[in-house]
């Protein structure tokens, strides 16, 4: 008998009945699910979320009416009803995100899951369900059984992200006519392709190049000989750790048929650099990158390759991802679909943690924790991959005490006297004139300092010939240009003095024969050397990094890394040893503490009785942000910002003018408001209205007409 149920109603007039959506989705979610056994509840899932559909008052309102209807509860319902809190979590949000799980005494109104299960008796009845079809009894896996506690959670996320995935999915095909075009590239086949591009690397010439390859064949051995777990590669500054972790991970997910590669990096400056390595050595249509500064055009005649890739942002459907930090653990501590779509294709993956020291402390726990959950129960392979190693093994023995960290290339692998590149020399405290004075004595230098006042100030007194100032009161557009130009100048042997913010510390690919850097961590510092001598041209001994004092305080922000850093570097006189590195990330977790590692209280919240998925999202914030955001009228964002005006919006337009923004903090934005230098629309968008204040030198101005605004 063919159902008179339906699901939806095509624009070409076709329907899908509510057993076929419930059917194809439950399919699919289940082979989602089943890279970390969680296929009979992905099914059950599947079947159940949909069933408030069968509701007449639902089916009135496919036709036509406009009367609203709650059909996502009526299947949470019938999952609570079976002990299966799981699936009825994962039901209850497949639309409006995962609720939090509140308490007994919640009534109807509420919002919260219980809330919802005490609104059973008031649904619009749906039961002709049973008519067509039953709810399987699905077992919890076994690492659930110990009674409430994160792994729940966790697990109720994953099972999450297969349902509204696959609810997706079945739904999109409905309404297109068809399936998604899906790049069904094996990880052999990229593996083969990296192997020929480079094999030109063999023999090596010269012997820096000799310990590049050394550390490459240990990868590619390592790769294949290891079981999935938990790894570090520790590589130091040049010693090829991007390709390398690259080479590990596609002979890993190869030799134990592991799904995909991630690789998740900190900032935006690295990861277009990377993503562009990887796609020479790949080809781009299988490398994703995916974080807010990258934008897929699908407006006019988007080709194919191009609809692909933005379609993959939403769940990540591709052999190769490379994404940011805050993209990787904000979606796995989220509540809403749209974040959560991709979580459950980082199961059966190697996920490559590039500058692992990066992990910022205020969430270092739960990042950790993440990670744990991953290795222990997703199938996942994860590589903590940085030339300066954090001290994390403590943490993860307590989250992972039977994994132990697993380091790929040892020091005796290679040796390390090769990659030194660079002196290091302290100079005590320098005054702004002095800095000054000191850098235009050099025909090429950089000087990187904590604040983006402190680099206005220097700049200012530095010769103008061949002098650039870099820092995010820039845009990312202007910035890119001016690095262009640096980089340029640096190759041609012409005058090229730059001063910075710690932006250019992290990846960014650089080479000057001297570099001065203010006191900051002891990784920030080693950062700042792997842009002094970086192809190794000239003798490290002639290549100094000069770590001084400024004239102003170092930021609250910065205290504790320095307070660290200054212990390092007043106890060893190798700053650059493992033995220094290992101390500092121990003296700086000691100094935070472990109530600092989470700040917001994210681990013991999720230890509660009732999943708190809302409350969670929303203290979960890696980037903290007290800053507005400031459109600024430069090159193409003149345009792109003349459509703001006109009241166009949408992604695709705020994606294009994230080129164009500079985030100031509260105070700065206040000033520049209050005398007329913003003009604010009325969607909230804030446009510089003066373009005076922004220098094609140094951006954006710290002063506003009424005076200097305090701000780092």
């Amino acid at each position: 008998m063919t159902s008179s149920h339906l699901a939806h109603i095509s624009d070409r007039g076709q329907t899908q009945t509510v057993l076929e959506h419930l059917r194809g989705t439950a399919s699919l979610a289940q082979t989602f699910a089943r890279p970390f056994g969680g296929e009979g509840q992905a099914e059950l899932t599947g079947l159940a979320h949909d069933i408030g559909k069968y509701s007449q008052r639902f089916q009135r309102r496919l036709q036509g009416d406009s009367a609203r209807v709650d059909h996502s509860t009526a299947g949470a319902v019938e999952c609570w009803r079976r002990n299966q809190p799981f699936a009825a979590f994962a039901v209850a949000g497949h639309h409006g995100g995962l609720p939090d799980g509140g308490s007994q005494t919640d009534n109807s109104d509420q919002a919260t899951l219980l809330g919802r299960m005490n609104r059973a008796g008031s649904l619009e009845p749906y039961g002709d369900w049973e008519q067509e079809l039953s709810l399987p009894q699905a077992a919890w896996p076994d690492f659930l059984r110990r009674g409430p506690g994160p792994e729940m959670v966790f697990f109720t996320r994953m099972l999450y992200s297969c349902l509204v995935d696959a609810d997706f999915l079945d739904t999109e095909a409905f309404m297109v006519g068809q399936g998604r075009e899906r790049n069904e590239t094996s990880i052999a086949e990229l593996w083969d392709r990296l192997q020929r591009e480079i094999s030109d690397w063999f023999p090596p010439r010269g012997e820096l190049n000799r310990q590049r390859c050394q550390i490459l064949e240990r990868c590619i051995r390592e790769g294949e000989r290891r079981s999935p777990g938990l790894f570090s590669l520790t590589v130091p500054t040049g010693g090829g750790k991007t390709v390398a972790s690259l080479v590990f991970a596609l002979a890993h997910a190869k030799g134990h048929g592991l799904r995909r590669v991630i690789y998740v990096i900190p900032y935006t400056s690295i990861i277009e650099q990377t993503a562009e390595v990887f796609r020479k050595l790949l080809g781009g249509e299988h490398v994703l990158e995916h974080h807010s500064g990258v934008l897929y055009d699908l407006e006019g005649e988007a080709s194919p390759h191009t609809i692909r890739l933005a379609r993959a942002t939403e769940n990540w459907d591709m052999p190769v991802v490379v994404t940011t930090a805050v993209q990787f653990f904000q979606s796995l501590y989220a509540c809403r679909s749209s974040q959560c779509r991709k979580l459950h294709n980082i199961a059966g993956s190697v996920v490559v943690f590039d500058e692992a020291q990066m992990l910022p402390i205020p969430y270092l726990r739960p990042c950790v924790w993440a990670i744990s959950q991953l290795v222990a129960h997703y199938g996942v392979s994860a590589v903590l991959c940085t030339a300066t190693q954090p001290a994390l093994g403590p943490i993860f023995r307590e989250f992972l005490p039977r994994t132990p960290v697993q380091e790929l290339c040892p020091s005796d692998v290679f040796r390390w006297d090769v990659f030194r590149r660079a002196a290091f020399r302290q100079e005590g405290k320098l005054s702004w004139d002095g800095l000054a004075e000191r850098l235009n004595a050099h025909s090429q230098a950089l000087c990187i300092v904590n604040t983006r006042k402190a680099a206005q100030e220097i700049y200012r007194r530095l010769d103008g010939a061949g002098s650039f100032h870099l820092s995010t009161l820039m845009c990312p557009s202007h910035r890119k240009e001016q690095l262009g130009e640096i980089r340029r100048r640096l190759r041609e042997g012409l005058p090229c003095r730059v001063v910075s913010t710690s932006l250019i510390e992290a990846g960014v690919d650089v080479d000057f024969p001297t570099v001065f850097r203010e006191i900051a961590g002891l990784d920030s510092i080693l950062q700042a050397a792997g842009r002094c001598n970086r192809e190794g041209r000239r003798p490290a001994a002639e290549s100094v990094v000069h770590i001084f004092e400024g004239e102003e305080k170092a930021p609250p922000l910065f205290a504790t890394a320095i307070g660290a850093g200054r212990a390092v570097l007043s106890r060893y006189a190798d700053i650059a040893s493992p033995e220094a590195v290992h101390a500092y990330f121990s003296e700086l977790l000691d100094l935070k503490g472990q109530e600092a590692q989470d700040r917001e209280g994210i681990l013991p919240l999720m230890r509660s009785e009732f999943f708190p998925f809302r409350t969670v999202a929303e203290r979960f914030h890696l980037i903290d942000s007290h800053t507005r955001t400031v459109y600024i009228p430069w090159g193409a964002g003149v345009e792109l910002i003349e459509r703001l005006r006109a009241g166009e919006g949408g992604r695709a337009l705020f994606r294009r003018l994230g080129q164009y923004e500079v985030s100031v903090y509260e105070r700065h934005f206040a000033a520049l408001e209050a005398v007329g230098d913003l003009e604010v629309l009325e969607n909230g968008a804030a446009i510089l209205r003066s373009p005076a204040l922004y220098a094609e030198t140094t951006g954006l101005s710290l002063e506003a007409d009424s005076g200097k605004a305090e701000f780092i």
